[in-house]
């Protein structure tokens, strides 16, 4: 990464509650505001003013699960001059409202909204799937759990379009969506609360994240993807995603549904990466 990118991110991450403006990022990198958005767009796969929406929700879900604060203190507190903007922006990437989030991870309550119900109905519709999505996921160290999902967006937030989890690294199978493009994110926790902890520390073991994309394929067509697992940090967007809670839910609905779901491939015995469970259905 270029050292002038590194300059505009930690401008994000120290003043990320200020109104910084795109002039602002551009100045901290020492470059024209064109220029920078084409070369922080490559290095990072979202635009700059993306990311920094992205950090301001991620320490939000930060302050959800560790703090008491209120949810119109804490939209203040992370850059936001109006509440209701806040809880719009983060239930729509996150999956969850600001109190079903905190609800879900703080007090371990299992959420339903009206956002995965949609979701679980439009999954089930064979229609709306594309083409075959196999591939594999390696680590550099060995890991409990893997999280694979197809998402809309370059950035791991809020509902999948098809998941799965995995016993350790190894081969997976997703229908992809048809006639759009999509990502495949892969993330990974090796031991417990790593899935919530923060994104640029080792704290708990720390997340290891790959991601591939954009693909648009049609249906019937088998796209190829190998995901390399590394360590989060500065170099990729903040995980938006309810990691927590994707997994016990994908972990609840394997016990609520005995037969195999809609995307949801047999996995021959003794080889790696040994499926937990599979989903075409969304999962927040």
């Amino acid at each position: 990464m270029e050292p002038m990118i590194r300059n505009a991110l930690s401008l994000m991450h120290e003043r990320y509650s200020d109104n910084l403006t795109l002039d602002d990022l551009a100045s901290a990198a020492i470059m024209s505001k064109f220029h920078f958005i084409r070369i922080f767009r490559e290095a990072m796969g979202v635009t700059p003013c993306r990311y920094l929406s992205a950090l301001r929700l991620h320490e939000a879900k930060r302050l959800l699960r560790s703090t008491r604060m209120n949810v119109s203190d804490i939209s203040s507190k992370v850059g936001y001059s109006s509440t209701g903007s806040f809880t719009r922006r983060f239930t729509d990437s996150v999956g969850y409202s600001p109190i079903q989030y905190r609800n879900s991870v703080v007090y371990g309550r299992d959420v339903a909204t009206a956002r995965e119900r949609r979701s679980d109905d439009a999954a089930v519709d064979s229609g709306t799937l594309g083409g075959l999505v196999w591939g594999s996921v390696r680590a550099p160290r060995d890991v409990d759990e893997v999280f694979v999902g197809i998402f809309d967006t370059p950035i791991l937030e809020c509902t999948a379009i098809a998941s799965r989890l995995l016993e350790g690294t190894g081969a997976f199978r997703l229908r992809a969506p048809a006639g759009r493009p999509y990502y495949v994110h892969a993330v990974a926790w090796g031991v417990e609360g790593a899935a919530e902890s923060g994104p640029w520390s080792d704290e708990n073991g720390g997340l290891l994240v790959a991601s591939a994309g954009p693909f648009t394929a049609p249906s019937e067509v088998v796209t190829r993807v190998e995901l390399e697992l590394v360590p989060h940090g500065w170099g990729r967007p903040p995980v938006l995603l309810s990691l927590s809670q994707a997994r016990r839910k994908v972990l609840t609905r394997r016990t609520v549904r005995p037969r195999t779901p809609i995307g949801c491939v047999a996995r021959p015995a003794g080889e790696s990466g040994t499926l937990v469970a599979a989903f075409a259905d969304a999962v927040a």
